[in-house]
Parts: C-alpha cells; sequence; structure tokens
C-alpha cells in the first residue's frame, strides 16, 4: 500500500534558539522540536530523565490500600497467589512481583492461564482450582480489571482479591478489595500510560515503604527495586505503551539494571540471544529479541516457564530453561510464517485490500498463539484493521480471535459496537482479542467491517509517514547519529527518528537475507555510499533492482559489529523518482 509521507516543518530560529538554551546539538533541538518539545527545562528532562521521575506510589489509585492489605496478608502468612497474563507484560510483572513478596517471606506463589485452553485474564475454573488449594489472596497482574464475573467467583470461593491493570476499564469495576489502576474513573493520575509491569513495580514498591514503615525504604529493598526495573522496562517497551512521562524514566534505567544485574534467567538467554556483549541494551533489544523469546513461550502454552525462567537463582536451571524458551521462539516463527501465507492467500481471494475498509479472516487449525503477529503485519502491510480468527480442527470450541488496527483508530470501540456476536472481547484502542461461534462469523464481519467503513476517515484509510527531515546521506555521520541517540530510548510515543533524502541509487542488486524476509542493500548518492537493510522488505527485490533513482525513508542507526561501529540504515519505505 502506497504510503504518504508528511516531513515535518522545521523553524531554524526555533532550533537554534533550543540548542543554545538547552546546551545540545543542532540536529538534537531539531529532532525535539519534531516531538513537541520546545522548552529546555522539558528538553533537559527528556535527555535525562530520572528514576526521581517516578511518581510516589501513593499518587497512583488504589496502589496504597492494596499494598496494606497485601503487607497485613504476608505478615499473617496467608496463602496468596499472583494470576499475571500470558505476555511479555503479564510475565515480567508477575516475577518481579513474586520476588517482592518472596523477600519478605511470603507464601506466595505464581499462575498463569494457558493461553488457548483458558484464554485472557481470570478464568472461573482457575479461581475454583485455586481456592481448593489453600489460596486466601489473589493478585492479578496486567489482568482483571473486565473480570466481574470472575470477581464474583472469587468472592464466593472466599478469597481477596487485589486487582492490577492498565488496560481499559469497563462500565463496571470488578468487586475486589483493592483495584490498583491509573485510570479509575474519578482519578486524577496525571499519567495514564503505564504497563501492566510497571502498575506491578509501583505496587513492589509501595509494599516495601509497608515493610519499611517508611518513605524511604531499607537497602535491601532498595536494591530489589533498581533490580525489578529491568523487568518493568521488559514488559514496559514489549506491551508497546508510550515511552514518555514514567515510562521514559522506567526503561531509561531499567536498561541499565538489565545490563548490570539481569539475573541467572536473563542473563542466559542474553548469552543464547547474542546480545550479553554489548556494551549498552537499547529498547530495541528488548523489544525485538528478548521479548519475542519470552512471548512465544506464552502464545505456546508455556508461560509458566518465563517466569521460572525470570526467578530461578540456580545457574543450570536458568539455562535449560533459556535455551528451551529460545527453542520455542524458532517454533513460533515457522508458525507464523505458515499461517502469513495462508492468511495473505485468503485476503487476496476473499477481499479487495485496497478498496474493504477491514479484513476479518478465520480458518481452522490456525495457532491461536500466533495470529495476533499475523494480524499485526497484515494490518502493517494494508493499513487496514485486521482480524484472524482460529477454531480448532474439529470445531468443538468458540473461536479465538486477535485483532490489530492503524494508528488513530479505535479497535476496542470498534468490537464493542459489535458485540452482539461475540462471546467475549477486550484490550486496548490498537490491539485487542475476542470470542466468538462459528455460525456468528459472516453477521459479525459485515457489521465489523461496516463499523470500520463509517468511523473510519479519509486520513486513516491512506498510511503516513511521519518524517522528522530531509537530508543527504552526507549528512548521517557517525558523530551526527551518535548524537541522534540522546533521544533512547526508542519505542512506542518516542520512534527512532525517521528521515529521508531523494535522488538515491543502487550500488547493485538487493541482497536477500535472513531466508529472504529482508534484504541487504548498498546506496549511493553523491560519492557517499552507506548500507541499509530493508527488514520485511523481502518483496521488494525485483521492483528495487529494476528502479533507477528512488527516494527513500528511514531510519539511521549504529551499527557495532566487534567492537566497530559504522552507520547503518533501515530503510522503512521507497518511491520511484
Amino acid at each position: 500500500m502506497a504510503k504518504r509521507w508528511r516531513i515535518h516543518p522545521h523553524d531554524e530560529d526555533a532550533i537554534v534558539a533550543l540548542a543554545r538554551a538547552a546546551g545540545i546539538p543542532a540536529v538534537v533541538a531539531k529532532l525535539l522540536l519534531c516531538r513537541g518539545i520546545s522548552n529546555p527545562a522539558a528538553a533537559k528532562e527528556f535527555l535525562e530523565p530520572k528514576l526521581s521521575a517516578l511518581r510516589d506510589p501513593e499518587l497512583l489509585p488504589g496502589c496504597s490500600h492494596a499494598a496494606e492489605r497485601i503487607h497485613a496478608a504476608v505478615a499473617a502468612g496467608r496463602r496468596i497467589v499472583i494470576y499475571g497474563d500470558y505476555d511479555v507484560d503479564g510475565i515480567t510483572g508477575t516475577a518481579l512481583l513474586w520476588q517482592c513478596l518472596k523477600m519478605l517471606g511470603a507464601n506466595v506463589g505464581y499462575y498463569i492461564p494457558h493461553r488457548v485452553d483458558e484464554g485472557y485474564g481470570l478464568n472461573h475454573e482457575s479461581i475454583r482450582v485455586l481456592a481448593s488449594q489453600k489460596t486466601e489472596m489473589l493478585i492479578t497482574v496486567d489482568c482483571g480489571i473486565g473480570s466481574t464475573d470472575e470477581a464474583a467467583t472469587a468472592g464466593e470461593c472466599g478469597l481477596e482479591l487485589i486487582v492490577t491493570d492498565h488496560h481499559e476499564p469497563g462500565p463496571e469495576l470488578p468487586r475486589a478489595a483493592a483495584v490498583v489502576h491509573a485510570r479509575l474513573p474519578g482519578s486524577d493520575y496525571p499519567f495514564g500510560g503505564l504497563s501492566g509491569s510497571g502498575v506491578a513495580f509501583k505496587l513492589a514498591w509501595a509494599i516495601c515503604q509497608q515493610a519499611s514503615a517508611a518513605k524511604r525504604v531499607g537497602e535491601r529493598m532498595k536494591t530489589f527495586l533498581l533490580q525489578a526495573t529491568g523487568l518493568a522496562a521488559m514488559g514496559t517497551v514489549a506491551d508497546m505503551v508510550p515511552l514518555v512521562d514514567e515510562n521514559r524514566a522506567l526503561v531509561t534505567h531499567g536498561l541499565l539494571s538489565l545490563k548490570q544485574r539481569p539475573g541467572p534467567g536473563l542473563q542466559a538467554l542474553m548469552q543464547i540471544a547474542k546480545i550479553e556483549d554489548k556494551t549498552r541494551l537499547s529498547a530495541e533489544d528488548i523489544g525485538f529479541v528478548l521479548g519475542p523469546r519470552l512471548n512465544a513461550a506464552g502464545r505456546l502454552g508455556q508461560a509458566l516457564l518465563a517466569v521460572e525462567l525470570l526467578i530461578t537463582d540456580r545457574p543450570d536451571r536458568a539455562e535449560e530453561l533459556a535455551r528451551y524458551v529460545d527453542q520455542l521462539n524458532t517454533d513460533r516463527q515457522s508458525l507464523e510464517r505458515r499461517i502469513l501465507l495462508a492468511a495473505g492467500k485468503q485476503a487476496r481471494e476473499q477481499f479487495d485490500p485496497e478498496a474493504d475498509a477491514a479484513l476479518v479472516l478465520a480458518d481452522h487449525g490456525w495457532n491461536p498463539g500466533v495470529i495476533g503477529i499475523v494480524a499485526g503485519r497484515l494490518a502493517e502491510k494494508y493499513h487496514r484493521p485486521v482480524v484472524l480468527i482460529s477454531w480448532d480442527k474439529f470445531g468443538m470450541k468458540p473461536g479465538i480471535g486477535s485483532a490489530r488496527s492503524v494508528p488513530g483508530f479505535n479497535l476496542h470501540a470498534a468490537l464493542a459496537a459489535c458485540d452482539e456476536h461475540l462471546l467475549g472481547h477486550g484490550g486496548h484502542a490498537a490491539a485487542a482479542g475476542l470470542r466468538i461461534e462459528e455460525d456468528k462469523l459472516e453477521r459479525f464481519r459485515a457489521d465489523f467491517c461496516e463499523h470500520v467503513a463509517a468511523e473510519m476517515t479519509d486520513g486513516q484509510r491512506v498510511a503516513e509517514l511521519a518524517i522528522d527531515a530531509e537530508a543527504p546521506l552526507s549528512a548521517f555521520t557517525l558523530q551526527t547519529v551518535r548524537q541522534m541517540e540522546q533521544l533512547a530510548p526508542f519505542g512506542q510515543g518516542n520512534a527512532r527518528p525517521l528521515v529521508c533524502t531523494s535522488g538515491v541509487s543502487l550500488a547493485g542488486p538487493p541482497k536477500p537475507i535472513g531466508s529472504g524476509h529482508h534484504l541487504s542493500l548498498q546506496l549511493t548518492q553523491h560519492d557517499v555510499r552507506l548500507r541499509a537493510v530493508a527488514f520485511g522488505g523481502g518483496d521488494w527485490a525485483d521492483d528495487l533492482a529494476a528502479a533507477g533513482q528512488i527516494d527513500v525513508a528511514f531510519r539511521p542507526v549504529i551499527n557495532d559489529f566487534r567492537g566497530r561501529q559504522s552507520v547503518e540504515l533501515h530503510l522503512v519505505d521507497w518511491q520511484g523518482t
């Protein structure tokens, strides 16, 4: 799908003024202005995020009350179980909260539901089983805000329920002893973008304050909390919440913690993933290297082992689990490729991806743990909301669906508008899940596509690249790109700078890498030659080889190979001239 390039206009006087007032290079000032940051003090805060930027947990709605009840349960020796989600956010949040309570001597366990057999969130049967095993307090992580019926079951079973979550609250809150959430109705908490693991970190901090009977915690708890920022950073990046405000501080310092004190499990995983020797870890290392490996465990029904990997203190067990999780990720990639081929074929045969407002694709036997990734790839390719639904091979169970949206279109609201056809749904504006009976598919598909067509604006129908600046290849020296790196960590809400240039030639044919899914290119312009990589751009090979001069949009990065640094371009889009 063709993309519209929108180059950010620049005010040279504003760039010079901000650079001088904040004492920063002009290129950094230009990029900050693109992000709406023009105040020198705000610029310094953005470039040097401090842990002190994290607000006291007592300000987070429900946090102090939950910490009091949990601390009392620990002191009384009551059996506590942490009930987490099966994605990276839930896994890391569960691990850090378990470590916190274990450090305080709690009788604590953890539980992660099976993605396919039990589905997302609290589960009636799991609650009953946990109650039969003498559980007295149940603490959710990254789930529970929409589980009103399940919360009632917990009450009937005599469980004290503490809900911690960051998903969108519904019209009715679950009946629980405490609900910890940044966006509770009536709340004035100034930042609603915390991840599930971020909320869990705040709760762990509040519990440590309770145990210390003071705002300032003891040295042992301080050391734990500093290490816990690493787990919270992983969940924050992997869940793609905005890397601004508190999240920016949490991820910046969490990356340092992951490098300095990763723990046996993450140390083993970083070794297998070949990033343990990097001088500094980046948010991209979480998003593209560590996160997918942990996510694969949850997608393939092994999330409990991922939690064990994060909390084990045995190096031999850590290495065993890390190798297993790495293999699960390889298996996930193979499943993903097969489903992507089948779903893409179905999209081309049953839809007109350029004319239809949305794609709703379904089949028997697609792995429910992988369809969300495929939906995301198709949504990016066709710039349309995409729903993928999987039924088991025998058609005995309701279908499980995953949906992904495009920027600016609220997927959660679209599913709510079609609620009559669904057994249930939940999630965010950008990503959601659902359950549906097979005989409701056609009606749901028609109503969903009709709703998207009515609500999606003309502007949302065309993919847009927000480009920070236009500059020749010669501008991207090692020094300049290092200056651009001052804006890291990059991620949702603070994307790595995207720039463009025109009149570029290829020094030779594109070379396929990564089984043909990616391309390696040599770009030249006015005697300057730089290597570029087009991740996921394998389909471009023939067109690029036949093109003459082209315009390119790319993200400059520093490639650190065996101690030698060089500038590399990550190609995002191109246009023939």
